[in-house]
């Protein structure tokens, strides 16, 4: 089948005009970059977040600066199904589609620094190590990291499922696109202090694949994807970066190659790539974008 030239237009190619999305997290971090590259180009993009002045302050922010798209607050709990389907509910009333979820929101969870200094008194033997790691975290700690960076992408997923079926409906060849933010913490063999964090986002990979795959086998028009990033600055990383450097974040046998902190134009312009036209034949897929950190540790991928 053969195109037109206007149809390769960059315009069309990455054409989100008149686009509804949603970006859980959206009012800082990553979730700030991508739904400024989202809205910048077009889409009409809600943000959702606990905090109601920091999400009202980013919308204000980008309203200021910007002539295209538009950006709303949506006070929002992830891991909270009523409030979960309070947000459905007003998208459904307001739009009454959704062609673009992002669910980007996460939390650290708890980290044992100590684990990866040998020279401390809890290396003194694996008794003591262990211990140490077992009295230093919680179950209900470990629960709270699951519910925010893998339960919450099942749940946001499900309830936003008809209205992104809805979204596939109004441009022939165009298909609805659910993005989950993992992290190249859930791809490599590493623990990086947090062994919680690291384990629930390789369980949000996993959730990606069986969400794309159950939705194509039950002829679902929604297309689920993942993007994994290496280290960005965000309220999770900025203080480390600024005293240090991105290896204080990855904490990588070895260093991070570009050595240097990601960028929203690669993050924004990630998830634009797979939300966008030019992504419609791509499902089931989780795109690494870290600055080659993966490729001189190990990793899963």
């Amino acid at each position: 089948m053969s195109s037109s030239s206007s149809s390769l237009h960059l315009n069309q190619i990455y054409n989100l005009r008149n686009r509804i999305a949603l970006v859980t997290g959206g009012g800082t971090g990553i979730g700030w970059m991508i739904a400024q590259g989202l809205a910048t180009n077009g889409a009409r993009v809600y943000i959702t977040g606990r905090r109601k002045e920091v999400l009202e302050k980013s919308a204000q922010e980008f309203a200021k600066h910007s002539e295209t798209g538009e950006i709303i607050p949506l006070v929002m709990d992830v891991t909270d199904r009523e409030s979960i389907s309070a947000a459905q509910k007003e998208i459904q009333a307001n739009e009454g589609k959704l062609h673009i979820l992002v669910n980007n929101a996460g939390i650290t969870g708890p980290i044992s620094r100590f684990f990866n200094d040998t020279s401390l008194p809890q290396h003194r033997d694996a008794e003591t190590l262990g211990r140490a790691m077992f009295e230093n975290e919680s179950f209900e700690a470990w629960t709270d990291v699951y519910k925010s960076n893998t339960f919450s992408v099942y749940f946001m997923t499900m309830a936003f499922l008809g209205l992104l079926a809805k979204g596939s409906e109004d441009i022939d060849g165009y298909t609805s696109c659910v993005v989950n933010i993992t992290s190249i913490s859930g791809l490599i063999k590493l623990s990086q202090c947090h062994f919680g964090y690291n384990s629930a986002k390789a369980a949000a990979s996993h959730l990606t694949k069986m969400l794309a795959t159950e939705f194509a086998l039950k002829k679902i028009s929604v297309r689920v994807c993942a993007v994994a990033p290496g280290v960005y600055e965000s309220e999770m990383t900025s203080d480390r970066i600024a005293h240090g450097s991105v290896d204080k974040v990855g904490l990588g046998v070895f260093p991070v190659p570009v050595q240097r902190p990601g960028s929203a134009q690669e993050v924004a312009g990630t998830v634009i790539y797979l939300v966008s036209p030019a992504g419609c034949f791509t499902n089931g897929q989780e795109i690494v974008i870290d600055g080659g950190y993966t490729t001189v540790n190990p990793a899963r991928v």
